[in-house]
């Protein structure tokens, strides 16, 4: 039997303005990996795009649990059940334009029908947050919540999709003693994107606020990375040039182009598409190559012990 937490990670940088971070955690009453993974939902998203799919079937919070991660879901602040959040304008529309416009047929992953009328696109805006004002501040923010919770439950495995790859990348380049591992879902880019007449810019290259302090890293080469692009979504071209990005910064990164592995037709919104399943398996196997966290014979989760 799963033990569900909830909790609240604070800023402990605050003074007068509260900033905090709604975490779901779960346990698997047999834990068999040797790290928790954390999920870092996207941009404009929140902790439960990780949960039921918009055609209910289990998400990747459930399924690694079935294989013995412990997991700890997060609404990053201004996003979900954190304080903060900002309406989203034009949610719908800009949901189906990012996830399922409905326009390519071999987007055969998607669970609807794509476009605006799509009652699956409809599910995900429901839950649309708008994104920061200014987003470099909000991602130091970030930072500083994720390194709390790492600090608290140990070196994980982050698992960030989309935007929310920024966190992951600043906190593998401070704290890389914090990250067994990142793997970025189709990250935010291409480097030092720039979007006129919205929050959304990169000027550190891949983040918005500074990542390290020159040209070249230093924690995050010492980090496991992965990025992974599926076949048809909208932001696979931004792959390629992050992953590239990282490389030129002195990052070994084992990019993971989905079509390669025979898994095709896939969009931006991997973890809920129809092969979910079959694209975490693809990332397991990568995570499992992994020394640092492999596999482990199983073990009670309340007490560590073996069984």
């Amino acid at each position: 039997m799963t033990e569900l937490r909830q909790r609240w990670i604070l800023d402990p940088a605050a003074t007068d303005d509260v900033a905090a971070m709604y975490v779901e955690q779960r346990i698997p009453d047999r834990v068999t990996a040797s790290h928790p993974i954390v999920l870092l939902h996207g941009g404009g998203g929140q902790g439960t795009d990780w949960g039921t799919t918009p055609d209910g079937r289990p998400g990747w919070a459930d399924l690694l649990v079935d294989r013995g991660w412990p997991v700890h879901v997060v609404d990053r602040p201004g996003h979900g059940r954190s304080p903060g959040r900002l309406p989203a304008p034009a949610a719908i529309p800009m949901t189906a334009r990012v996830f399922a416009p409905g326009d390519r047929p071999d987007h055969s992953q998607w669970p609807g029908t794509g476009g605006v009328d799509d009652p699956a696109v409809r599910l995900l805006a429901a839950s649309a947050s708008g994104l920061p004002v200014d987003l470099a501040v909000a991602q130091v923010i970030e930072q500083r919540l994720l390194e709390a919770l790492l600090d608290e439950v140990g070196p994980a495995v982050i698992v960030a999709h989309s935007l929310g790859a920024c966190a992951a990348w600043l906190v593998a380049e401070a704290r890389p003693d914090l990250v067994a591992a990142v793997v970025a879902l189709e990250p935010a880019g291409p480097p030092f994107l720039d979007v006129p007449g919205t929050p959304l810019r990169l000027p550190e290259g891949i983040t918005a606020a500074p990542l390290g302090s020159g040209a070249r890293l230093t924690g995050l080469p010492t980090v496991p990375v992965s990025v992974v692009e599926g076949e048809t979504s909208r932001m696979a071209e931004a792959c390629g040039p992050v992953v590239e990005h990282l490389r030129e910064a002195g990052v070994d990164v084992e990019h993971i182009v989905l079509v390669e592995h025979g898994l095709r037709g896939n969009g931006h919104g991997l973890p809920i598409e129809r092969n979910n399943r079959d694209v975490l398996e693809v990332i397991l196997n990568w995570i499992t190559t992994l020394a640092v966290v492999a596999p482990t014979p199983a073990r009670h989760s309340r007490t560590g012990e073996q069984p």
